[in-house]
């Protein structure tokens, strides 16, 4: 898509309804899906099939006030989530509201797929003040609305207290450094009973998105106009997992590309991995791994900072329902749908004041240590057409990974790419 605002503009309805029987994320909401007595169906796209529980009550609460409109939860893994939502949005399908990420949010807004909502909020008189203001700026895009914050990442280094006690380990604390979590990790690998001590996957959000920040270096300038990968700073960010792997106390990319960090830290597989703050609804789904599960503050760098993403809520700019889909995505930004969010453990939401209740509604976890993490949160790395580098440098990464190049080999190609996405930006 190199020019996203002419391409994600709607194109005739046969290929939107085309679309409709490819992808399985569209809408192609048109006459027929409104009854004789003005109901609507609204398609809601989202990622994780662990958080629909609480998006279903949303929506049951949502109906109690708002009973003709019908909400259709669509569920896409993540891994297939953006290609069909870009497929759906070039083909004028795309479902009526959607989640959305800092990644690739100012592609969608710059594109034209996203509804403006300034003039939603205003007559509304929703307050836009009650969301973490970091949030709500990360959602502006010149000078215009386009996603009611929805929730803010924080991570933790999530372990097994089973494993450590049989090692005979103290727990990890705050006073934890990269340092301990390598002695940990060496310590609690054990292949004899297929027990890695830690897992090191190839997904920067959870791994080198952290320590990066932490190391003093950076993936993007401040200004967006420069990449950061090439700097040392960064490169030992990133050596960190990279060795973990060599020294076979992590799983390699092969098995944690088959089976992920969560499913191998629940089966009990691996004793210690970095997750994020929407994790504890998926163990608690698993009886022994929420019995078995602590969480403790990101180990130090040089600092405690990271970098961290948020969820908005955003409307398809050719929706057939604009009135309806407001409706609904006001609801999903109000403290009722948020409470919800919060009081069920789905996720830290990004409406003020409801990290407690999150907080609260995990008494077997120690969450607090999640939610102690966000004053050290950075501005998530992203650029107008983030897709561009970022796909790139998962992908020449996973050489790193594998011993295929070096890590400052990988770097350097990453940032020479990067670099000259960024400079066609600028043009």
């Amino acid at each position: 898509m190199r020019n996203p605002r002419t391409t994600l503009r709607r194109v005739a309805v046969a290929l939107a309804c085309m679309t409709v029987a490819l992808t399985g994320l569209t809408a192609c909401s048109d006459d027929g899906d409104s009854s004789e007595g003005g109901e609507v169906t609204l398609s809601y796209a989202v990622w994780d099939q662990a958080q629909v529980p609480a998006m279903e009550q949303i929506i049951t609460e949502f109906n109690k006030e708002h009973p003709d409109i019908h909400v259709e939860i669509q569920v896409t893994p993540w891994d297939d989530y953006w290609t069909k939502l870009q497929t759906a949005a070039t083909g004028g399908s795309a479902p009526d509201v959607f989640w959305t990420t800092l990644a690739y949010f100012d592609y969608y807004a710059d594109g034209g797929a996203l509804l403006p909502l300034d003039d939603q909020i205003e007559e509304s008189g929703l307050d836009m003040s009650n969301y973490n203001p970091a949030m709500t700026e990360a959602y502006t895009f010149d000078d215009t609305v386009y996603g009611i914050p929805k929730d803010i990442n924080a991570f933790g280094l999530f372990y097994n207290k089973t494993l450590f006690d049989e090692a005979g380990m103290d727990y990890p604390d705050d006073s934890w450094t990269w340092d301990d979590v390598d002695e940990a990790a060496h310590e609690l690998t054990d292949p004899a009973k297929g027990v890695y001590g830690i897992a090191a996957p190839e997904a920067d959000e959870t791994t080198w998105y952290l320590t990066v920040p932490q190391n003093g270096g950076e993936v993007i300038n401040e200004d967006g106009t420069e990449s950061g990968y090439d700097t040392p700073e960064t490169i030992e960010g990133i050596q960190f997992w990279v060795d973990l792997v060599n020294d076979e106390v992590s799983p390699n990319l092969q098995q944690l590309t088959d089976t992920d960090s969560l499913a191998m830290f629940t089966s009990g597989k691996v004793a210690m991995y970095y997750g994020g703050s929407w994790d504890p609804v998926a163990i608690a789904d698993v009886p022994a791994a929420k019995a078995f599960t602590g969480v403790a503050p990101l180990p130090e760098g040089d600092t405690s900072d990271f970098y961290s993403n948020g969820l908005a809520n955003s409307i398809y700019a050719e929706t057939e329902h604009p009135e309806e889909a407001w409706e609904f995505v006001e609801f999903l930004g109000s403290k009722e749908a948020n409470q919800i969010q919060a009081t069920t453990g789905t996720v830290i939401p990004a409406y003020n004041g409801q990290a407690g209740e999150y907080v609260k509604s995990m008494p077997w976890l120690d969450a607090q240590a999640l939610v102690d993490q966000l004053p050290n949160a950075l501005p998530f790395p992203v650029s107008l057409n983030t897709a561009a580098w970022r796909d790139f440098a998962t992908e020449e990464f996973a050489k790193a990974w594998t011993g295929e190049v070096s890590v400052e080999e990988a770097a350097q190609t990453v940032a020479d790419h990067m670099d000259e996405a960024l400079a066609e930006e600028q043009e």
